[in-house]
């Protein structure tokens, strides 16, 4: 506290803002459940909530007593800024006496909004105080209880209100001095009151470590919490809640495209899945093509495999252009990577216009013939002898002709493939018949990503990966069960040699063009269903990227960054599943949606042991 009783920082100061950045997140590990939007917690004491005998400074955090002294008429009192939220399970401050003054007649506790702030706290009706002088504790009336030792200069008096039993106790130095209260009601005040000049102290919300080590305290409360779920009775019913979890696991597998773990713990737990293995690896091939950032051939296999369902989802296909458009900016989209080494040609040789009823870059002629040995996109299809047909998606995917691609990328010179398959998929369900959205199943190894890319219109004729506008030496999609994350695996690489579009000019003016067309495309969304403020929200920010030299660091910047793709590619997967009649979200993300949902309503409520009944906590 000597560094807090130093000097009072003015707003703004640069130390002032680490002070509350250190503040905030002090008190976040604190009280986690607590959302202080809706009911904030005390940080300093209230300029405004105080008796004219109370002076404070050091940003309202001290105390000092300037009035006459001369009786208990002249106490004052002051609170702080917001009541103690039942959130927060256990709240604790501390006070510091500065200096006990004339005779050391001061109060530490709790108060209710209205309580007269011309007495010491515990003297009136819901007002709660540990008194100096006598070391007694005041419960609403004028006569206090023995309780505790007196205290005076240089000791550190702590409050620590329980909101789960509604009991407070105090601490001396660090020691718990036992309960004091008991049956406290909501929504009190941290408080403290003065009366004889001279006396000063210091709170502390948090702002610094506190003597008691309430974490502790906290720990014994969170184990109790957690035992009494625990011990909840399920009696007969155990067998029937088993079954009920095993399928909701099952079907979350499902739903995020974990095909080989869900058929292995289908196998295991002897539980049904509800969806065709082929179009659960379909949904796992255009999940990954997002989250790797290669909309454009997620829309491709989209329209190949679901042929109405962005037509009849134009909102949803917006968002995916306006997506796709910013993964050109990042350089990663296969529309602007596969121009990486060729002159640009003439507008037809764009025809990938993002139009409602066509498909996306079908037929893209920049997928143009060059043998065996010429470089592939990063699409992972290596381009047929027919330079200029408009019958290829642009994403290798199970067709009548899947086995002729298949020899036609064998033939390739790459070096090394990228695997979209799960590292346990090598099971029976490889080869299945295929769903009625197409003819043949392929395994997942067949959506590979070939090893020769570019950079700044130079083959690279090692394996590197593009990722984001740089090349790293590390796959895109590793072929691991839990790697759907967001697919890169080298974002966090320096800015520092990124180009817009990768610096090649080709790709650059593809990237206009497709803004081009993306704006007719609005502009046709517009005409046929209204007005929409998120898509022009949308569409700002996506073009807002093209007016600063370095995209990836400007204020619109966050666009650029991976964890952006996750929540279209959760929105594309639950468009599908609905399309399929199959629930659009998980049975079990409704289930912790809802317990979430219930915790917040405990707080809501004044129910204390919502901070320690967090669904997060159960989660790790």
């Amino acid at each position: 506290m000597a560094e807090l009783a130093a000097g009072s920082l003015p707003l703004g100061d640069p130390a002032f803002n680490y002070q509350e950045h250190e503040l905030n997140e002090q008190l976040k590990r604190l009280y986690p459940a607590v959302n202080e939007e809706e009911t904030p917690l005390p940080r300093s004491w209230s300029p405004k909530d105080k008796y004219s005998y109370i002076g404070l400074s050091q940003n309202n955090l001290r105390v000092h007593y300037k009035g006459h002294g001369k009786n208990h008429k002249d106490a004052a009192s002051v609170r702080a800024t917001h009541p103690i939220p039942a959130a927060c399970g256990i709240y604790y401050f501390e006070v510091k006496i500065v200096s006990k003054g004339r005779d050391g007649y001061m109060g530490i506790g709790l108060s209710a909004q209205g309580v007269n702030m011309n007495r010491l706290p515990g003297w009136d009706k819901h007002s709660y105080g540990y008194h100096g002088d006598d070391g007694h504790s005041f419960c609403s009336s004028g006569t206090g209880q023995p309780y505790g030792p007196t205290f005076t200069t240089g000791d550190v008096i702590g409050c620590c209100v329980n909101l789960i039993n509604n009991t407070c106790f105090y601490t001396k130095n660090g020691i718990s001095l036992g309960v004091a209260f008991t049956d406290l009601p909501p929504n009190l005040y941290p408080t403290v009151g003065l009366q004889t000049p001279g006396e000063i102290v210091d709170a502390n919300f948090g702002q610094q470590p506190f003597v008691f080590d309430i974490e502790d305290y906290m720990s014994e409360w969170r184990a109790k919490i957690h035992g009494m779920i625990a011990r909840f009775p399920i009696g007969e019913r155990l067998g029937e809640w088993q079954a009920v979890l095993q399928n909701m696991v099952s079907s979350y597998l499902v739903h995020h495209g974990y095909c080989a773990t869900a058929t292995a713990f289908a196998r295991a737990t002897e539980t049904l899945i509800q969806e065709d293995q082929t179009s659960i690896k379909n949904r796992q091939r255009i999940q990954k093509l997002v989250l790797a950032g290669r909309v454009g051939e997620a829309i491709d296999a989209t329209q190949q495999l679901y042929p109405s369902l962005l037509e009849h989802n134009p909102n949803l296909l917006f968002m995916l252009k306006c997506r796709q458009f910013v993964e050109m900016v990042n350089g990663t989209d296969s529309e602007v990577c596969c121009l990486s080494v060729r002159s640009p040609k003439s507008q037809e040789s764009y025809p990938g216009s993002p139009s409602l009823t066509p498909r996306h870059a079908a037929g893209n002629t920049h997928l143009h013939a060059g043998g065996a040995d010429s470089p592939t996109c990063s699409n992972g299809v290596t381009p047929p002898a027919k330079s200029k047909g408009h019958g290829s998606t642009g994403v290798k995917y199970p067709s009548v002709s899947s086995s002729s691609a298949s020899a036609s990328s064998s033939t390739s010179s790459s070096p090394s493939s990228v695997n979209y398959s799960e590292s346990n998929s090598s099971d029976s369900t490889k080869s299945q018949p295929h769903s009625a959205n197409s003819t043949q199943e392929t395994s997942d190894s067949e959506m590979e990503v070939e090893a020769e890319h570019y950079t700044n219109g130079v083959v690279e004729g090692s394996s590197a990966r593009i990722m984001n506008g740089t090349y790293k030496h590390e796959e895109i999609l590793q072929p691991d069960d839990n790697s759907i994350g967001n697919g890169v695996t080298a974002d966090e690489s320096c800015s520092n040699g990124r180009q817009l579009c990768g610096g090649n000019l080709a790709a650059t003016e593809r990237m206009i063009q497709f803004g081009r067309e993306l704006q007719a495309l609005n502009e046709q969304l517009c005409r046929e269903y209204g007005k929409n403020a998120t898509h022009k929200k949308m569409l700002q920010d996506a073009f807002s990227l093209l007016a600063y030299s370095d995209p990836w660091n400007c204020p619109v910047g966050q666009q650029l960054d991976p964890t952006q793709r996750e929540a279209l590619c959760s929105a594309l997967n639950s468009a599908i599943l609905e399309s399929q009649n199959l629930p659009k979200q998980p049975p079990l993300m409704l289930a912790l949606g809802q317990a979430t949902e219930c915790v917040q309503l405990m707080a809501r409520v004044r129910s204390g042991s919502c901070s320690f009944a967090r669904v997060d906590n159960f989660l790790h």
